[in-house]
């Protein structure tokens, strides 16, 4: 609600670590003077709870440069609560990477029938470590559906490794679009938004459709000021994407709806906008 009263306390009090989700550095970038003020004090900047823009990861990492280290991280609270990390001297390698097992933590991507992938190929992100939950209190029905026999982490992420094992996610498996005869992944269209000079924040869905089943939506915050435009944001994606994964129409909003954590509640778009 009062960003620039962050970076303002930060200065003050002379913070050394910086944590947020991705929507809270993309406020900061385009409403306060963050990724300019001079923070003497801080060491490091962590974020997790979602994936971060490519192009957001760059532009805080060098903002930041020299300044303090950018932690790009991964988890989810079945696993109290981090999976993997790209460490700072790789984030321009592997950009757009959620990194690779933290200590303990070992993760790989399979396919339906447990095998796993090969390089390159999409499959479900898995987890084994001594951080992973036994099981959902109470609730054995709901715990077979996320933990294999062996104890291991059904994350419900669509992922692929390279050649060093750094995992990228394509999407959660409940966020791909059904566009007619297409599995679209939301979170490629987001990124691509999220390129356009102007574009503070964007979430992608799928809402009913007679024809395809599902049509492609995005919901787009501009940065206060930003002269965006529909028809801006679709010229970029043609270049970008291919013709099934446009959208079928861009709704600009003042906000989009979060929870207390800062994470978009994407099911709360898939409503009909009043």
């Amino acid at each position: 609600a009062y960003p620039a009263a962050v970076v303002d306390t930060m200065a003050e009090q002379g913070a050394t670590t910086f944590a947020g989700v991705p929507s809270t550095y993309a406020i900061l970038a385009s409403r306060t003077d963050f990724l300019v003020r001079p923070l003497p004090a801080l060491r490091c900047l962590t974020q997790a709870g979602g994936g971060m823009a490519p192009s957001l990861v760059r532009r805080v990492k060098e903002a930041f440069a020299g300044r303090a280290r950018l932690f790009v991280m991964y988890g989810q609270t079945e696993a109290s609560a981090r999976l993997s990390w790209v460490p700072p001297d790789e984030l321009e390698r592997k950009l757009g990477s959620i990194g690779i097992g933290i200590p303990g933590v070992e993760l790989s991507v399979r396919r339906p029938d447990g095998g796993d992938c090969e390089v390159d190929e999409v499959g479900e992100v898995v987890a084994r470590g001594d951080n992973i939950m036994r099981g959902y209190w109470n609730a054995p029905e709901e715990t077979a559906l996320v933990l294999t026999p062996a104890g291991d982490l059904l994350t419900g992420d669509l992922g692929k490794r390279d050649e060093d094992g750094y995992i990228y996610l394509v999407d959660r498996v409940k966020n791909m679009i059904k566009a007619g005869a297409n599995r679209v992944s939301a979170k490629e269209i987001e990124d691509a938004i999220a390129e356009v000079p102007g574009v503070e924040q964007v979430c992608v869905v799928g809402v009913p459709d007679e024809l395809l089943g599902e049509a492609i939506e995005a919901h787009v915050v501009r940065v206060p000021g930003a002269e965006v435009t529909e028809r801006g944001i679709m010229t970029h994606l043609h270049e970008r994407l291919a013709l099934f994964k446009l959208p079928k129409i861009v709704h600009f909003r003042d906000s989009l709806p979060k929870n207390s954590a800062g994470k978009i509640l994407r099911s709360n778009l898939k409503k009909p906008m009043l």
